[in-house]
């Protein structure tokens, strides 16, 4: 596997670049589409730079303890409290794995039918997975200059897409009920959903700055651009679907490799650290045997998963991990606390479920600025208060004992 100190700020760059130039991020961006041009690029930069802040922040802790996140998680929630968010997180990539390789074969399906009159979605998608698995298993074998190459070439591919998407078209309306609201929670939700993988990687960084920079300019400008692609795509197309813009502009085998990287460079993060967080559980496990495993059931879920879904498999994820992160962020920075050797912690907790209930009322509402700020503000809120009430308890129950002894 990797080690410590082996990756710099460039490499910490071209990986979450690579993390964020991927289908998944274009078919969001292009949901932004009915707020027009200016408002669109407006939401999605804003939405990024209070996500990646949040997520580069989680990723000092990594660097810091020298811990995968969900271990490095044990210092606020406690043992048994990061067994809890290891399990859901495993669940989240599995199903993040899924969804990439049912985006990435849906295209390749539209692609190869169009080149080679072969589209067999099964075939393609079992294909598919056994690349991300090839990959994942090669994440200690000069990764770091594969995956640069790679995310360079993805980068070009990506602006000749830009740049064709933009020739000779026109902006076009596109209808929706999508509201500025909902759009700021799109574009903060999904640097959130790496929350739980971000210290696995910037542990292994050469310098804190390195890691933080590297990691927020990486994804931010990733993220963003991806975004920016598909709400392009959509205004100029008039259509929502990335994939069918895509396979429009004929690029032909270029557009097999845009599809191919984008989910290669992606996902096998997520199978990656589905091995890192189950092995927060059971250390002992073969790691490899866990690549195997936690790839094949992204496949094997790839088949049956509605895609459907989709935004409503964000949502929850934001809806859970802002809350959580928000006390492992308080615990860390504010009151640098260890409960390493606690069992769970259950002020935190508490705090979190009541960010969570936050974030559902406010998406009700349909706030101006999400759900996910108000849920991590009433989240800080409750854990400030229940600290300092059971302080204030304890201050009381000292002096009365004094008093009486």
């Amino acid at each position: 596997m990797l080690k410590e100190g082996t990756m710099g700020g460039l490499n910490q760059f071209a990986l979450w670049f690579g993390a964020a130039v991927s289908l998944a991020e274009m078919m969001t961006g292009s949901l932004i589409a009915p707020l027009g041009l200016k408002d669109g690029i407006a939401v999605i930069l804003i939405g990024h730079l209070i996500g990646t802040l949040i997520l580069a922040l989680v990723g000092i802790i990594g660097f810091r303890e020298k811990n995968p996140s969900l271990r490095s998680s044990r210092l606020s929630l406690g043992r048994y409290g990061s067994y809890f968010i290891s399990v859901f997180n495993v669940i989240q990539l599995v199903g993040w794995t899924a969804i990439m390789l049912i985006q990435c074969t849906r295209s390749l399906q539209s692609i190869t039918g169009k080149l080679f009159s072969f589209d067999n979605f099964t075939v393609l998608v079992i294909a598919t997975g056994i690349i991300v698995g090839i990959w994942a298993f090669n994440a200690h074998r000069g990764i770091n200059l594969i995956n640069n190459v790679a995310v360079i070439l993805l980068l070009l591919l990506c602006v000749v897409m830009l740049k064709s998407v933009l020739q000779g078209g026109e902006v076009q309306a596109v209808a929706s009920s999508m509201t500025f609201g909902a759009a700021l929670e799109l574009s903060i939700i999904m640097p959130l959903t790496w929350l739980p993988l971000i210290s696995d990687y910037t542990m292994l960084g050469k310098s804190k700055a390195g890691s933080f920079w590297g990691s927020f300019g990486g994804y931010f400008l990733g993220s963003s651009f991806m975004y920016i692609i598909g709400l392009l795509s959509a205004i100029y197309a008039g259509t929502s679907d990335p994939i069918g813009v895509l396979v429009g502009l004929n690029l032909g085998i270029a557009a097999v490799f845009i599809v191919l990287l984008s989910t290669v460079t992606t996902t096998f993060l997520d199978v990656y650290s589905a091995v890192l967080s189950t092995s927060n559980i059971a250390p002992g496990i073969s790691r490899k045997h866990l690549i195997i495993i936690f790839t094949a059931l992204g496949t094997l879920l790839a088949i049956f998963f509605p895609m459907e879904q989709y935004e409503n498999f964000l949502y929850m994820i934001g809806s859970i991990f802002a809350p959580v992160f928000t006390i492992i962020l308080m615990d860390y920075f504010v009151y640098k606390s260890d409960r390493s050797m606690d069992y769970f912690n259950i002020s935190g907790f508490f705090a979190a479920l009541t960010g969570v209930v936050t974030y559902y009322v406010v998406a009700g509402m349909d706030s101006i600025i999400g759900s996910t700020i108000p849920a991590m503000s009433v989240t800080m809120a409750v854990y400030v208060l229940i600290r300092f009430t059971k302080k204030h308890l304890i201050l009381r129950g000292d002096k009365y004992a004094q008093q009486n002894s």
